[in-house]
Formats: C-alpha cells, structure tokens, sequence
C-alpha cells in the first residue's frame, strides 16, 4: 500500500524540523514546504535568532530537509499573507482593537491556503511544529486538544480551524516537551537543535507596531486625549495604535498613581485610563464564532475560557448565544478582556470552539 503523504509547513525552526524527522520516521512521504510571506527582503532578513518568516528561514528549513533528503519547496504565498494578515492587522489595530495576527495566520494562510495547495500536489495531509492534539469524537467531529506539554501548549491559536483542515491535518509534536523536542534534533544531528524561539510578531520584529502600521498606511498616527471614565480630560496621547487594553507601561505621561488603559475609543480617538480594578470585568460578548468540538454552545453550559495566549483560562458560563456570537458570564472577575483577540472555550482538554471579542 502506498504511503501516506504529508506536507510539512518548515520554518526553519527546531519544531517544525522534529515534526518533519518524526513524520518520516513513522513511514509517511514527508515534503517540506517554507510559506514565502515576506513583503520586503530587508525588512523580513531579521530573524536570525529565530523567526519563521524571513530568508534565513529558508536556508535552516532547506537544510534540513537535504540532511532528511526530502523534497523542499518554497510556495508564495504573499498575497494571501499580505491580505489576510497584514491589512487585517492593520485594520484592527486602527479601529482600536489588539489583534492577533498569528490566528489569522493559521487559519488564512497556513492552513486554508497550504493545504489546498498541498492537496493539488497530491497530498494526504499537512503538519506544522505546533504543541497541540487533535482528536476525532465518536460523533465523527474533529477537535484541537491541549498538547501533553501545558507550558507550550498552542491549542488556544489553533481554535479556528475547520473541520476540513481538522481532518488533513497532523501534530506530531503534541505529546512532547520542548526540550524533548530539541534532544530529539539533536540525536538526529540537525543544525537547528538549538536555534532560540522568535518571540515577536515575524512582521514587526522590532515590536513597533504603531511605526509598522505608520508606513503600511502612509499616514501618521493622529495625538488625541487622555480621559477618565468620566470623560474627563487627562493628557494627550501619541495614537491609538500605540495601546492596548491593560497597559501601564509607556502611556508616555505621568498621572502620580498608577493608572491603566480601560477603553480605547476610535470614534473620538480617545484613550480611557482607570484604576487597576476598572480593567476588570465578569462577562464578554464574542462574534465571528468558530464550533470545533461541538456544532453549536448550549446557553447554561460550563466551560473554561482563554481569553489570551498566556491566560490560564478562567470558569464561566455561557450566557447566551446566536447565529454568530455568544456571550459569557465569569465566575470570578478577570482582567484586560481585549476586544479583538480571541476567547477560546474549553471541556477540558478539548477546544469547543471560540470567537473574536468584541466587548
């Protein structure tokens, strides 16, 4: 019987390249394939110390591959990444959102658009380097599952999948650590075993993001007012693009207590700063709604909900729900819910689904 085949989304990285050797070595036809996203050449030549999106990554992936000898490409994919990441992007942070560009990224480019290319070559499946587990219910349903590894676990980013890309897809990586992971590179004697983590969003690796939006626009972040939560006014601030509900840090005026980002306010271009506890709240409303476990949420239904990448996930209760929103209600206050970012529900271990939060 023929094979399996697998394409391997390599960014050049240590996971990725495990991912790949594991595949491989489990009796798939493995393919490597790095997603050539970057825009500009110099301004995508960063990320030595890491990334996965630039040409250094193309030169690790490549030679991985050769020391695997598996068939390596390297598939443009800059338009979709330019439209449906950076100009998303962009366009939140500009209506005063935070979003989170790696979502878009996986569900846009590295899945939508990788796998139906993949598929074309003649393809079974695709596989990243992600920490996370995928399971088929007894109802034929496919879900995302926290990796064995809670401290690398990426389920959270992955919550946007479809049940397509679900039922083509492969994570070799969940039921390992990170520093499994590079013992692993290192017995097979890759050159990336020990390559660090990027850290930064691949496109703004300088974390400038209010700069990176400045140029993608052509047009300046416009200064605004500081208010209360009464409206009155406290100082001027630089741009909204330049914060994020929850900072403290680089508000750029001194107020003599300390004082947070509450709301940001497009319409007015204003920043409303409060009090550590006015950042607190115990419910959020999400829109654009992904099912993943299940094909809808019941209203009463307790879950666990992240409402960041880092956030340890918090109880609470489905409110109520429609055709493409739900509301929640927390069991305990929690802090800096973030319109734009994502809130994904849990049972357990399993991913439910999730949506885009919107207040």
């Amino acid at each position: 019987m023929k094979n399996k085949t697998v394409v391997v989304g390599m960014s050049g990285g240590v996971d990725s390249s495990v991912a790949a050797c594991l595949l491989q070595s489990q009796g798939y036809d493995v393919i490597g394939v790095t997603m050539q996203i970057w825009q500009e050449e110099k301004a995508f030549q960063t990320e030595n110390e890491g990334g996965c999106c630039g040409l250094s990554a193309v030169e690790d992936a490549r030679r991985v591959a050769h020391q695997l000898d598996i068939p390596y490409y390297v598939m443009n994919f800059r338009k979709e990444f330019q439209e449906n990441v950076i100009d998303y992007f962009v366009r939140e942070y500009r209506a005063g959102r935070t979003p989170n560009p790696c979502i878009a990224c996986n569900r846009s480019v590295k899945w939508e658009s990788l796998l139906h290319k993949s598929i074309a070559l003649g393809a079974d499946y695709i596989t990243t380097g992600h920490y996370a587990k995928i399971r088929q219910l007894p109802d034929g349903r496919y879900t995302i599952c926290r990796s064995d590894s809670l401290r690398k676990d990426q389920s959270y980013a992955l919550y946007n999948l479809t049940q397509e890309q679900l039922a083509h897809t492969l994570f070799p990586l969940g039921e390992y650590d990170k520093s499994e992971v590079r013992v692993m590179a290192e017995q097979a004697g890759l050159q990336v075993a020990h390559k660090p983590d990027s850290q930064e969003i691949c496109f703004v690796p300088d974390g400038d993001y209010a700069s990176f939006i400045e140029k993608e626009t052509g047009t300046q972040e416009q200064p605004g007012n500081f208010v209360d939560l009464d409206g009155r006014v406290l100082g001027r601030h630089k741009g909204i693009g330049h914060y994020t509900i929850g900072q403290r840090k680089g508000l750029g005026v001194a107020f003599g207590e300390p004082v947070f980002v509450v709301k940001i306010c497009p319409d007015t271009n204003e920043v409303v700063l409060g009090r550590g506890t006015d950042v607190f709240t115990d419910h959020l409303r999400a829109e654009m709604v992904n099912h993943m476990a299940a094909d809808h949420f019941e209203e009463g239904q307790k879950v666990t909900a992240k409402i960041r990448y880092n956030h340890e996930g918090a109880s609470a209760v489905i409110r109520s729900v429609g055709e493409d929103f739900f509301e929640l209600d927390f069991e305990q206050p929690v802090r800096a819910v973030t319109p734009g970012q994502a809130v994904v529900l849990y049972d357990e271990e399993n991913v439910l689904g999730g949506g885009t939060i919107v207040c």
